[in-house]
This record gives structure tokens, sequence and C-alpha cells, in this order.
């Protein structure tokens, strides 16, 4: 026993100690007759436990349901604090224009196509673009039209007869100095050539140079007065005041062009307001096709509507969306690998889907070209705006075969 052990235990009797000694070494000792005189004992004693077995629970079997359940659905409706103007373009005899019939767009008092909130009161309108001299185009669409290429009026008539053009876009594109540079004179005289040859109202386009389309547009506005032209377009970097003074002096409309800015959009429309009344605006924020930035022309018009709906009287305008812009992808026309499709179809197609995109986003005013593509996207509006088709869309769930 060591010298420790002892100090340790020092008054403890020897046999304590061998008690001790044992426990230390076995954990367990029985004792019997025996006297223990000890000045303290400690008892350690390890918990006792018993696990009770828990009563079996049945999981309920699954029952698989008949039939669907009825429930009423309401949607929320809101109520906005701005709305759209109507702008009405062409004027018949009786307004002092020539025209057979006038379309109206705009008016919208809710987000393109919330009908249970508030029906629009005009239906989004397309018009099938008119050059005035022959251009280069996508074997699509050149197909179509390659009989007429070189006559704005056979082109426009055409597109009115076979393909329901409800406006003809007329672009002056041979007014462009670095073209034909065609003399405003010579110009006019192509639009009344063209309103001759059709009923539908008309919308006038230009080159892009800011001083040749205000020439232009100040003898069109005066040769064809009356006729309330929508005229295609007036820029920031246009002379404003001499453009809007000559659409006010001879009833005409006009598109406020702009980039893909809403600051922009509201700054054209100020200006524009000392010399227009409202219902004489429809505002263009630039369309970028599909596949080079559909989605932020989208996102631009969106906002711009609803803009205009939650107050901004700035924006509560038509929106008017130059879908042609859909052939500038290259992958609209060009032979590419045969996944892609031929390519007589995929324009159309790539048409087709722009105006859809933009449709949604809620422009009222389509500037187009190719016949499927038109043809498509006004069966789509439509389904969309007619009472009776609209609601075989809205009921599709309960219309389900159980």
């Amino acid at each position: 026993m060591s010298r420790k052990y002892k100090e340790k235990n020092e008054g403890v009797s020897d046999f304590g100690i061998d008690i001790i000694k044992i426990l230390s070494e076995f954990q367990e000792v029985e004792l019997e007759n025996v006297e223990i005189k000890v000045k303290e004992l400690e008892f350690l004693l390890q918990p006792f436990i018993t696990r009770i077995p828990l009563p079996k629970v049945e999981a309920p079997l699954k029952v698989k349901p008949k039939e669907i359940l009825m429930e009423e659905f309401h949607p929320p409706i809101m109520k906005y604090p701005g709305e759209i103007v109507e702008v009405k373009i062409g004027a018949t005899k009786s307004e002092g224009g020539t025209r057979g019939r006038t379309v109206t767009i705009g008016g919208e008092k809710a987000p393109a196509f919330y009908l249970f909130e508030y029906p629009p009161p005009n239906p989004p309108v397309i018009s099938i673009d008119v050059f005035d001299m022959k251009i280069p185009l996508a074997k699509a669409v050149k197909m179509h039209v390659e009989d007429v290429l070189e006559d704005p009026a056979a082109w426009a008539k055409k597109a009115v007869d076979k393909w329901g053009a409800e406006v003809i876009n007329l672009h002056l594109v041979s007014i462009d100095p670095l073209l034909k540079d065609t003399k405003p004179s010579e110009a006019a005289k192509t639009v009344e050539e063209v309103l001759q040859a059709v009923d539908v109202p008309l919308a006038v386009g230009g080159c892009g140079d800011p001083e040749k389309d205000l020439k232009v547009f100040e003898k069109v506005a005066e040769v064809a007065e009356g006729e309330n032209i929508l005229f295609n377009s007036v820029t920031l970097n246009m002379d404003i005041k001499r453009t809007a003074e000559a659409i006010k002096k001879h009833n005409h409309c006009v598109i406020a062009f702009t980039a893909m800015n809403m600051d922009d959009a509201r700054e054209l429309n100020r200006k524009l307001y000392e010399f227009l009344p409202k219902n004489k605006i429809v505002i263009d924020t630039t369309t970028a096709a599909l596949g080079y930035g559909l989605e932020y022309a989208f996102t631009v018009m969106e906002r711009t509507r609803l803009a205009a709906l939650m107050g901004d009287t700035e924006l509560q305008h038509p929106i008017s969306s130059g879908t042609t812009n859909a052939w500038a992808a290259r992958e609209a026309w060009i032979s590419m690998d045969p996944k892609w499709g031929p390519k007589e179809l995929r324009g159309p197609i790539w048409e087709t889907v722009s105006a859809l995109t933009l449709l949604l986003a809620g422009v009222d005013y389509f500037m187009m070209m190719h016949p499927a593509a038109v043809k498509t996207v006004k069966e789509v509006i439509k389904k969309l705006t007619v009472k009776e088709e609209a609601e075989k869309i809205y009921n599709w769930i309960v219309n389900l075969k159980r």
C-alpha cells in the first residue's frame, strides 16, 4: 500500500481499507454478518430505466378524390386613378375627311386584358407597312408583295383587300437625302394616291432625318388636310413646335417616338402639350423585337402603361409598336441549321411572337408586315377581347373533362 494512499485514508481501520481496496478493484462485494464502522459511507445507485412500449397507431387509409371541389372564384378588383386617352385615326366625309371608316385606340382603365376589372373599349389595331419605293425585304415577305413593290397604292390596296389591314402605314423612305431625296411635293402626291386607293385610315412615316421629315410632314399635312393622318413620328431632335403646329392646323395626329426611356416620353409629351390636345398623341417607346431586347421593350411599355393607370398624366396615351422590327433579327430570315425550321415559317413566327409579347404589355397600335403574322395576331386579339371568345378561356378549368 502506497504512502500516499495511507495518508489519504488516515483514521480508517485496516479492515475498512481492505473493503475500499476490494471495491475499487471489483466494483461489487457482498458482505454477511459484518459490522462496519466507518466515518462516512457513500453509495452510488445507477438509475433504473424501463422502456415502455408505445401503442401501435395505424395510419389512416388514403382516399382518392372522386370529384373536384367546387368553389366560386372572385378575382380581386382594383380601381386605378388614371386612364388612357382615346385617339381617333382617320376621318370620314362627315368629319372632314374621305375615309370609309375610322379606328379609335386607347381608352383603357385597367392593365392589358384585365377584362374582369374593366374591358378595353377599343381592341388593339393592326396596320400593315407599305413603302414608297422598292426596298430589300426578306424572301418570306417579298414573295407576298413582289408584284406591288414599286406601286405603294397597289400595295396598300392589296394589304386592305387581301390581308385585312385596318390602317395603312405608309413609309416615305424615298425622301431620305441618302436615297432618292424625293421632294416634299412628290411625297405628298404619293400620299394622295394611297388615300385614293383605300378607304381605311392612313399613317405616314418619314425617313428618320429630322429636317427632311419636317419639310415632308408639313407638305403632307397640308395636302391631306382633314384626313386625320397619324404622322409617324415626332422626336425630341425635331423642331417640335413646327411639327406640332402643322399637325394641329390641318387636323391630324402624331406618334411621339422616343428611346426606351419613360422620362424622354414624358419630356416629349410635355412639349407637345403646348400645341396639341392629348387625344392627338400616341406614344412609342421603341420596339426591340425577339432576339435583341424584346424583354426591355416589354418592360418599358408595361411600366409606362401601369404608371399611366396609377395617375401619371404625361403617359396616359395609347402605345404604338413598330413590330416589323422583328425582321431586323437575322435569325428571322437567314438560312440556318435545320433544327431552326424553314425560314419561310421562322420569320412570320418571329414577328408573331414579338407582337403577342407586346400585346400583353398594353400596345394599342401595331405596325406589321407579314400576312400570316397579321392574321395570327388578329385572331388572338379577337379571342382576348370578344366577350364570348374570352369566356371560353376563362372557363377552361371548369370545362375540363373529369
